[in-house]
């Protein structure tokens, strides 16, 4: 059966996601010359265009950040007293022999920060003795510390933990921790209370300015940073050097998507050229076995950051997502006995493959329930099921996040309890944002509704009474539109450079190297390929280690563009050949390198046919977009335009004036005004001011009088008669004008829920037309083309 793409719905129409082309100037003669320094042997005007555009434009900032030798990167002692307050204790315990454990998470920041902490610390105090290490239960419990393992902790005799990736808000856990006779150091990078918590030190990035290097710190490099304070105060113990745990600090900087500059790049790239340096060795020579067998397992040499973003990282991930418990992840990264990595490496890479085919059928689930809402009137996706891997669901929701352009959370409703004596339900799940909505913030100001909650701006874990659900989407979608401002919610995608498939090959791939590691705030660069077509194009499904299956498609093909006869290899992650167009089309591509193929090949990122960009460019010529001008004076007389001056609140009433702007051949002019709104509540009580007026004076009034006076709908208009009817006004009809009377016998109160509903039309209408004055035109062409 042929398999089609879904397509996400907005207002009962394909949401259509826009393309966006970065355009700058272009660099000058000299900027060229310079970069051609660095990369001889090509072109290297593509890198040149790449740094000019991200804002690296002189020889000193160029060094820098392609050259780490030349970086001066921040010393540990920036953290302040507060590092020196964790080195202390750390000693003082070395010296008491003290019981300390590593408190970490169960992602891959969280997991190489353990890795980190476990092999630095291990070079002080004894493992396994004086020294262990504690990785909370995925599916069992959450992000941070928990009283529960804390009890198993106290019971172990454990007198200091040292968090790493968690810690900073759980405070009501550390005074537990306290009250047990146990100190705290927490290493995070997460968001920070709002005071400081009652630990012996707490070392967080989120402390320093925002311009500061190491501001931008994942878990893992903060950990590392504790373990260099360690290093400086006592030299003369290690055994090992510190630069030896800098490949673990890569996988984790570069797995958690923090913003690679300063010293994350830095760290990154001493790290990346050291995980490679590791690989090149026989496997019994290898300093982290089990990291260079993962790295076989998924193909890969470690030699680019994609090793770790499409590679290592989310096979770490995926231990917990599938296991629950992945503290076998840590002796997989530090242990240097072959087969026990070989075996621990192989059960990781099993995981993936069933979190690949999970994710596919969590992601199938979602894709029904989103297909009927309203996206036009949904600011947040919040969806629930209790059949939902808890797991997976961040995956799931980052995929739906860039697909909507919304803030996506997603929970699993079954198989989790509060401890109290009724034992409600719980439900857990994921939530990831985009474009530039402070998720972290939004849901913070829902804490009365949530159980437990915690992460970045971007991405976060929550826990809620499923009998909140209702309100806790209500509230949070009410709260965003009232905070959206300039924000834009349409799905876009960016592309950096214009190529051609005979652009394709070594040299810009080479030439493209230069900008790595990529990752958040330096991006991997998006190609633009204009009129190509594909051939040769074919599917199958995924297989794991032992050859079964995997629900998770992959795509090969060919593309060609009239630039050149070679055709050029790509492949299209989780979809089927027939969902590339037919004919001629533009496209969105990474260049990379198939180490296992040990050929360059192109990965897709988003395809549109050349039929549909024509007919969009067609269509943008028939609608001009003159929203919020303060003076249509020259349109007004032109007899070949048809003007929309009144903004819509739905698809159908845009779709209606399109087709009449078709039927009598003339441009459409979308030409509404956004105007000050008063709140729901004073359009409530102007009605009812009104209504009292008209009932005293007996003057009779038409609908399009009130109509304009009020700034609703008819369908809000005829709730707030009903409305009306419970305070004694009784609104007859008279030839073309309405009668208003004030019926003094009629004692019944208002019921509540009545006006509510009025209220909530007005409010919601409010919504649409905000909406219909921010939409991108792309949205509305791309819209109005499919829904006429």
């Amino acid at each position: 059966m042929q398999r089609r793409k879904e397509r996400r719905k907005e207002g009962g129409m394909s949401l259509k996601m826009e393309w966006i082309l970065i355009t700058t100037e272009k660099p000058p003669d000299w900027f060229l010359e310079l970069v051609k320094k660095y990369a001889p042997t090509t072109g290297s005007n593509f890198a040149a265009q790449l740094f000019w555009q991200r804002g690296i434009q002189n020889e000193e900032k160029l060094a820098a950040f392609i050259n780490y030798q030349v970086y001066q990167p921040a010393d540990a002692s920036e953290f302040g007293q507060e590092i020196n307050l964790a080195v202390q204790r750390l000693i003082n315990a070395g010296k008491t022999g003290e019981k300390i454990t590593i408190w970490g998470d169960f992602d891959a920041d969280g997991i190489t920060s353990t890795a980190v902490l476990w092999d630095g610390l291990g070079e002080f105090f004894q493992q396994h003795r004086q020294l262990s290490y504690y990785i909370p239960n995925r599916l069992t419990e959450s992000h941070g510390l928990n009283k529960s393992g804390i009890d198993n902790l106290a019971d172990q005799g454990c007198k200091l933990i040292v968090t790493c990736d968690t810690g900073s808000t759980n405070i009501t856990e550390i005074i537990y921790a306290q009250n047990l006779g146990i100190d705290v150091i927490v290493t995070d990078h997460h968001t920070l209370p709002s005071e400081r918590p009652p630990v012996v030190a707490i070392i967080n990035p989120r402390y320093l300015a925002k311009e500061h290097p190491l501001y931008h710190l994942s878990g893992v490099a903060v950990a590392y940073k504790l373990v260099e304070a360690l290093y400086l105060s006592l030299p003369d113990i290690p055994e090992h050097p510190l630069t030896d745990l800098l490949d673990l600090v890569a996988v984790g900087l570069i797995a958690d998507l923090v913003q690679l500059s300063g010293d994350c790049r830095y760290l990154a790239q001493l790290g990346i050229q050291q995980l490679q340096t590791d690989f090149k060795k026989l496997p019994e020579y290898r300093r982290r076995p089990g990291v260079g067998r993962l790295l076989e397992l998924c193909q890969k040499s470690g030699d680019r950051p994609t090793d770790i973003s499409f590679g290592l990282g989310p096979r770490i991930n995926a231990v917990s997502r599938i296991h629950g418990d992945a503290s076998f992840c840590v002796e997989l990264l530090t242990s240097r006995d072959i087969q026990r990595c070989q075996q621990l490496a192989e059960e990781t890479e099993l995981a993936n493959s069933r979190r690949k085919s999970l994710q596919k059928d969590v992601q199938t689930q979602v894709t029904k329930k989103l297909n009927q809402l309203d996206l036009s009137t949904t600011s947040v996706i919040v969806l629930a099921d209790p059949q939902w891997a808890v797991g997976v669901l961040g995956l799931v929701a980052g995929q739906i996040a860039q697909e909507t352009g919304r803030p996506t959370i997603l929970l699993s409703t079954e198989g989790m309890e509060t401890g109290t004596t009724s034992s409600p339900s719980l439900a857990r799940g994921s939530a990831r944002s985009i474009n530039s909505v402070d998720l972290y913030q939004l849901v913070t100001e829902q804490a009365h509704l949530l159980h437990r909650f915690g992460g970045h701006p971007f991405a976060a874990g929550l826990s809620l009474l499923v009998e909140n659900i209702p309100l806790f989407t209500d509230a949070i979608n009410q709260k965003l539109r009232q905070s959206l401002g300039g924000i834009n919610l349409t799905p876009t995608v960016q592309a950096d450079l214009v190529v051609t498939v005979a652009d394709l090959g070594k040299d810009l791939f080479l030439e493209l190297k230069l900008l790595e590691p990529c990752g958040m705030g330096n991006p991997i660069p998006k190609l633009l390929i204009k009129n190509c077509w594909f051939e040769n194009a074919w599917h199958r499904n995924e297989q794991d280690l032992k050859g079964q299956k995997i629900q998770y498609i992959k795509t090969d093909f060919n593309i060609l563009d009239d630039s050149t006869n070679n055709p050029f290899p790509g492949i299209w992650w989780g979809h089927y050949k027939e969902e590339l167009p037919v004919g001629k089309c533009d496209c969105i591509a990474e260049i990379d390198f198939n180490s296992f193929k040990k050929r360059y090949e192109i990965r897709l990122v988003a395809v549109r046919s050349h039929t549909e960009a024509e007919l969009e460019t067609h269509n943008y010529a028939m609608i001009l977009d003159w929203r919020n001008q303060q003076d249509l004076g020259e349109i007004t007389s032109e007899k070949s335009l048809l003007i929309m001056k009144t903004c819509p609140t739905n698809w159908d009433d845009l779709r209606l004036w399109w087709k009449q702007s078709l039927n009598q051949q003339k441009q459409l002019v979308i030409a509404w005004r956004k105007t000050q709104n008063p709140t729901n509540r004073d359009i409530w009580l102007t009605l009812v001011g009104l209504a009292k007026y008209l009932s005293r004076t007996n003057q009779p009034v038409t609908r399009v009088q009130l109509l304009e006076k009020l700034g609703i709908s008819e369908k809000c208009l005829y709730l707030g008669f009903q409305a009306l009817k419970y305070l004694g006004f009784i609104v007859q009809r008279q030839d073309n004008y309405l009668q208003i009377i004030w019926d003094s016998t009629y004692h019944q109160k208002p019921v509540d829920y009545v006006i509510s509903q009025f209220l909530a039309a007005v409010r919601e209408e409010q919504f649409q037309r905000d909406y219909f004055f921010h939409v991108p035109l792309s949205i509305i062409v791309a819209s109005i083309c499919r829904l006429g």
